[in-house]
């Protein structure tokens, strides 16, 4: 058994720690910071030159010394003796930040977390996914090229090509591991920390190397006490004049014991440890301060802890270690740590001083210093959790500047915090003019700072973007008429072509525009002529998937559109220059497509201009969209010219709306093949049948001459290697008169045609069963896909079909995996290799097309593959076959196929009934499979909600939940909705997660009666009533957050992957929304009152601005009169009462920035119904409507100015208190030694820049002269006040504390007077 002694404990509290980490602190803050919390003595070496530090952790002692670190440690971090690394210029190692975490020591790349190990898996996934695309790309260019010249080409591409799949198919598998891993409570990893204290003082090693792990466990539960230990360490430290070495391997040992014993820091002695502590502070060795600092920094547990340390003069101990130079790194970055320790603890910023604030920030304003990054998040955390403090700090100037530079990296957090303070009158009135925001513009805005400043405009143009997708923000860019928005678009004038494309990207993502798929050929400036590429592609799945045929919007409304709509209103009403309908995007890009010096910048602003006049159409109202339909006059002037270069911009639009029109056809195609691949032969399933709409170029009525010579073309009869045949003729040919029966019996009679291409697919030809499974060699598959459809259609094609040796081998192949068959092969045509490296796996496919047709079914089973079917689903280590036949097969017809999905959904693993669950999505929401009426009923799916309700009950929470939400969006059709409710499915033991499900029921009478029987109605009201409203807040706005941030994209496991991944930024379902949905849900609800109980709420606290616990209340009042609004039913209860008047007052009179923004989504959802758009219309808002007159849900105020009536100005009040120094600072006046109170008026000009230099002189004269003068302890007092009470720099700072020396700061610090002061004057 493992030992389990002190040595290798790690609490679930010390996981935790190295789990979480600060609130802000982790993300990376520039090159200079070192994260590695490690001080301790000199690494041991190894006979052979290695560090101790690469020894196996599972060593059962280790010596005293142990270094923590990798023995090369980066610049700026902590060596073994707490002195600064000398490195050589060559070879200087990278900072490992996740090593000391992560206890795996003996790799390089051990990340600290789960969550990091599955973040670097995700982008190794990410990388050889997009060579594996390069290598696809290559490899179908190669194949249209001689197969004789570029066969050696070809085979190293396919080489790369396979080496890409075995890699992604290895992380993967990892990833899923890891996953799988991060849920399941493990063993706390041993790390290199746990050997230390096996070697330490306390008891030395056991003799003999073969002692047992149970003699080593017994010894150390034994002699281990962490009380007993602590006592010995605070002994040590008690000794005087020893080594520094000495004092920091004590420290490192004490930090280290309170890291495995968490609990131990509650019960410090601390008039003795703090003694211990103070003496260590107040060494002349560096690297012993800094140690101090890490150890008073490990034993903090609350707040009274934090009191005691201040009480050892710890304030003025980091003031006097911020301002030194950079030869005291350690100690200064220690330092540093030990104030953000402060913020770590509940309520711990209150007990930060202003004198230590000031000095932080003084770092932060000196642009040379190392710890500038660090010292400007640290000012930020404080800025966000006691602003008043850190505005009489003085932390705005720092803070703002740094937005205005450009040059720190974490320039969005910043920004948050003014952000966060911004929304409310309180946080507004500490800032000084309100425009710190705008300060992220002064790059973009100023022509002489463009040049050479490309990295400060690309993280300016990212910070302008996340400061437009929130409401704080968009108020910011709105204050004084939009001036700020008005210089961002009138910057696009400057002739600086990388900043013109920075801001045209900055547009593209602002207004969620997304470029299409061919935008990267037109602004290279290749020609849109092959309009065949755009046709096949796949349409918009997110605009499908958001569609909905229900009434009264049973999807929910989406935020982000009607946020968008907004800000695409203030971009237009910001260049609004005359009445003819000009506005920005029109003047300043038509000025750029006119411009001829850049032609690629021209056709993005062409593009550009396009989408936006697309974007105005479709949201915004028609009485702001009528006029800006028409071309602009710049743009309308080269029209009407003759020039032939200025003919580019007509020829590019025209090229834009064929495109556009294209795309618009294509989006009514079927996407029943859509579905995101679980696997890798996943690419060959029924995404690669063709699809109804697909015509073929051949006429079907094609004579027999031409049919002839068609068949010619392809070299099927003239040659027999496949790579010369011209698939793509075939696949016309098989689509189009092979359809025609006498075209058909001309290919099987006539010709050898058919025969060999039939006999192509043989298993046992090796041909097609060889062949590498490649994006380009696809086609093989959807081109036998089509010829086993086109050979069901005719009655020639069935016989002919049926009596080749194709099905014949196809179910010997499946044989070869039954172990009740017989039939036994070494290497059966299905193993797992071939299924996933060859096209054999698309046997398959071929199969699936056969199984969607009753003759075709009817040969599988003559052949008895569906009983090999049963059998191979019981093999344990062949889930990718089961994942085969389900992703394939076509359940449409009532067979035993069925039965199979039956057993794989209920008797499979846990990864199969997933698999199967999600398959049945298929036939609940594509209303194409099976009928083709508007309104089609359930009987031909009921077999698939039958069985989704059986997943309800499943053991496992994520088939149950997947099984959910399938149920939730079949649930858009009423008929699909009623048929459910029939079922009575019980899911009192899902709990949340069906709660969705069952408020679904809530839309019909027939779900309403089901559900009153089960008392869940009256409990479900009563829940929302008395809390569930302020929760439906949170997840609202947590919802719209999580939408308007840019999610990278990462592959995911099939299990993971979520069926709905386009939900974030909709109105998530409300109980009362559905409730008004039927006639007796309003009943219900005018029975209780509760509207009328939101109405009240908001009359009563429509203005409140303060207490944070109302305005949540008010917001959830809010969305539950907007979700009832949005109801035609629910209209009544609107006209009953003001609520839409008070709403709307909101929207333009509130002081809370986010009140407003969400009175203006509230009114937004009220705009969804007739009569809810009605009203808004009676007080002068214009709602977007669609061609037939909808409600698109979007809606603005006649005049935006009225949304945005905020008033950024400050009271001057507060600035004068803000600016009103302590008494404690006018000592000066009242010091009766005439040098003192020159040094003290010095002190003071040295914060006036103009007598500076001078102030500097005359101290250094007097230290010169009369150097005893710096020798008073009560001096030195009244310049730390001076300090706390004025803004100096941190050169100022320390020029005036290095005037005392060494033993006047002791004295000051252990607040000893001078009783010899007046003696020696």
């Amino acid at each position: 058994m493992p030992t389990s002694g002190p040595g290798t404990s790690v609490t679930p509290t010390q996981r935790s720690v190295f789990r979480h980490g600060r609130s802000m602190s982790n993300q990376s803050i520039g090159e200079g910071f070192n994260y590695k919390d490690t001080l301790q003595a000199a690494p041991t070496e190894r006979r052979d030159g290695r560090s101790m530090s690469n020894v196996n952790a599972n060593a059962p002692w280790g010596p005293r010394g142990a270094s923590l670190v990798q023995s090369g440690a980066a610049p700026g971090s902590f060596s073994s003796d707490l002195k600064t690394v000398t490195l050589p210029r060559i070879g200087t190692p990278k900072a490992d930040l996740g090593a000391f975490v992560s206890g795996d020591y003996g790799q390089g790349s051990s990340v600290a977390t789960s969550e990091q190990k599955q973040k670097e898996l995700r982008e190794k996934i990410n990388k050889e996914t997009k060579i594996k695309i390069g290598s696809e790309n290559l490899l179908e260019a190669l194949i249209s090229k001689n197969a004789r010249q570029t066969k050696d080409q070809r085979q190293r591409v396919e080489t790369e090509l396979s080496s890409s799949n075995f890699k992604i198919a290895e992380l993967k598998s990892q990833l899923d591991a890891e996953i799988e891993r991060a849920y399941r409570p493990g063993t706390p990893p041993r790390t290199r920390l746990s050997g230390i204290f096996q070697g330490s003082p306390v008891k030395s090693p056991l003799k003999g190397a073969n002692a047992s792990q149970e003699v080593i466990h017994d010894t150390n539960n034994e002699t281990e006490s962490p009380t007993y230990i602590l006592g010995e360490i605070l002994q040590s430290l008690e000794l005087e004049g020893m080594q520094p070495d000495y004092y920091v391997e004590r420290a490192n040992n004490l930090v280290d014991l309170f890291k495995r014993y968490p609990s131990l820091k509650y019960d410090l002695a601390w008039p003795i440890f703090g003694l211990r502590v103070q003496s260590m502070l107040v060494s002349d060795s560096r690297d012993v301060v800094a140690a101090g600092y890490r150890v008073t920094r490990h034993a903090i547990a609350n707040r009274g802890s934090l009191q005691t340390i201040r009480n050892l003069n710890t304030d003025n101990l980091v003031i006097l270690s911020l301002v030194k130079d950079n030869k005291a790194s350690i100690e200064r970055e220690q330092a540093l740590k030990f104030v953000r320790a402060f913020l770590d603890v509940k309520n711990g910023v209150h007990e930060l001083s202003r004198a230590v604030l000031r000095t932080v920030i003084s770092i932060a304003e000196f642009h040379e210093d190392r710890l500038r990054n660090m010292a400007l998040l640290t000012v930020c955390e404080v800025f966000v959790r006691k602003p008043a403090l850190a505005v009489s700090a003085g932390a705005v100037t720092p803070l703002a500047a740094a937005l205005a530079e450009g040059t720190y990296a974490g320039s969005e957090t910043l920004a948050i915090a003014f952000l966060h303070l911004s929304d409310k009158p309180s946080g507004r009135a500490l800032l000084k003019s309100g425009a710190e925001l705008q300060a992220a513009l002064t790059p973009f805005t100023d022509p002489l700072v463009v040049q050479g400043s490309e990295e400060k405009l690309k993280l300016n143009a990212r910070l302008i973007a996340s400061i437009l997708k929130t409401w704080a923000g968009v108020f910011a860019f709105a204050d004084c008429n939009f001036s700020a928005l008005r210089s961002l678009v009138d910057s696009l004038r400057y002739p600086m072509p990388f900043a013109r494309d920075l801001i045209l990207d900055l547009l593209y993502e602002v207004l969620r525009i997304k470029p299409p798929s061919w935008a990267s050929s037109f602004l290279a400036g290749r020609r849109l002529t092959t309009y065949g590429r755009v046709a096949y592609q796949k349409p918009d799945i997110p605009a499908i998937l958001s569609k909905s045929d229900d009434e009264e919007g049973s999807q929910g409304a989406s935020l982000v559109d009607h946020f968008t709509t907004l800000l695409t209103a203030m971009f237009i009403h910001c260049g609004l220059t005359d009445v003819s309908g000009s506005f920005f995007e029109a003047m300043v890009l038509s000025t750029l497509v006119e411009d001829l010096s850049d032609p690629m910048l021209k056709r993005k602003a062409t593009l550009l201009l396009s989408e936006v006049l697309k974007l105005t159409n479709h949201s915004l109202p028609s009485e702001l969209s009528a006029g800006l339909q028409i071309l602009p006059r710049p743009l309308n002037t080269v029209v009407v010219s003759e020039t032939g270069d200025e003919m580019l911009p007509t020829g590019t639009i025209y090229q834009i709306d064929s495109v556009s029109r294209t795309l618009d056809q294509q989006s009514g195609l079927d996407i029943k093949s859509y579905s995101t691949p679980a696997s890798r032969f996943q690419e060959i399933t029924s995404a690669l049948r063709p699809t109804e709409s697909s015509k073929s170029k051949l006429s079907i009525d094609m004579d027999e001459l031409q049919f002839r010579a068609t068949i010619l073309d392809t070299q099927v009869l003239g040659s027999s290697n496949y790579l010369k045949w011209k698939w793509d003729l075939i696949n016309d040919i098989i689509e189009g008169p092979l359809l025609n029966p006498k075209r058909l019996d001309d290919a099987i009679k006539a010709t050898k045609f058919l025969k060999r291409l039939i006999a192509f697919y043989r298993p046992f030809k090796h041909r097609f069963s060889d062949a590498r499974n490649t994006k380009p060699n696809q086609r093989y598959v959807r081109t036998g896909c089509a010829l086993m459809k086109t050979l069901l259609h005719n009655p020639e094609g069935i016989i002919y079909l049926s009596e080749s040796k194709l099905l014949r081998q196809l179910a010997e192949c499946i044989a070869q995996l039954d172990p009740s068959s017989g039939l036994v092969s070494e290497t059966p045509m299905l193993s797992a290799y071939r299924v996933a490296e060859t096209l054999s796996g698309g046997y398959f496919a071929l199969l699936g097309v056969l199984s969607g047709d009753s003759r075709g079914l009817h040969m599988i089973e003559r052949w008895r593959m569906i009983n090999m079917f049963y059998h191979i689903m019981e093999l344990e280590d062949r889930d990718d076959l089961t994942q085969a036949l389900l992703g394939n097969m076509d359940f449409s017809l009532d067979s035993h196929l069925r039965v199979m999905l039956s057993k794989a959904l209920t008797a499979c693993p846990k990864a199969i009934r997933i698999y199967a669950t999600r398959l049945l999505r298929r036939y609940v929401t594509n209303h194409t499979i099976g009928s083709s009426t508007q309104d089609p009923k359930p009987s031909w799916c009921d077999w698939a909600i039958r069985l989704l309700v059986n997943q309800l009950y499943d053991p496992e929470v994520q088939v149950c939940e997947m099984a959910v939400q399938i149920l939730e969006e079949a649930c858009n059709r009423k008929a699909y909705l009623e048929y459910v409710v029939r079922c009575r499915p019980a899911l009192d033991h899902l709990g949340e997660i069906g709660a969705p499900l069952l408020l679904r029921f809530l839309s019909t009478s027939l779900g309403y009666q089901y559900l009153d029987g089960l008392d869940y109605i009256g409990q479900e009201m009563d829940g929302w009533f008395h809390g569930r409203n302020t929760t439906y807040v949170t997840l609202v706005e947590a919802s719209l957050a999580r939408a308007l941030t840019v999610q990278p994209e990462r592959p995911v496991s099939m299990i993971d992957e979520p069926l709905k991944p386009y939900d974030h930024g909709t109105v998530p379902p409300h109980f009362y929304r559905e409730l008004t949905r039927t006639v007796e849900g309003c009943k219900l609800l005018r029975e209780s009152g509760h509207f009328d109980v939101f109405v009240s709420t908001i009359q009563d606290h429509w203005s409140e601005n303060e207490d944070a616990e109302v305005m949540l209340k008010l917001k959830g009042c809010l969305w539950a009169v907007g979700n009832v609004g949005s109801m035609e039913l629910g209209a009544p209860f609107l006209e009953e009462t003001d609520a839409v008047e008070l709403i709307l007052k909101i929207a333009t009179s509130s002081e809370v920035m986010t009140m407003r923004g969400t009175a203006f989504f509230v009114l937004g959802l009220i705009s969804r119904s007739l009569h809810g758009m009605e009203i808004i219309a009676e007080h002068g808002w214009n709602a977007a409507t669609d061609q037939i007159g909808r409600s698109l849900g979007f809606c603005l105020p006649p005049q935006l100015e009225a949304l945005f009536s905020i008033k950024l100005s400050r009271p001057t009040q507060l600035a004068r208190t803000r600016r009103r120094l302590p008494k404690t600072a006018k000592i000066v006046e009242r010091d009766e030694d005439p040098v003192r109170n020159r040094v003290l008026e010095l002190t003071i000009d040295l914060g006036n820049t103009v007598l500076t230099k001078r102030a500097a002189g005359d101290l250094y004269g007097i230290k010169t002269k009369s150097p005893e003068s710096f020798n008073s302890v009560r001096l030195l007092r009244e310049i730390m006040v001076i300090l706390e009470a004025h803004a100096f720099g941190l050169r100022v700072r320390r020029f005036v504390l290095d005037l005392f020396d060494r033993a006047v700061v002791r004295r000051f610090i252990l607040n000893t007077e001078d009783d010899e002061d007046d003696d020696s004057r």
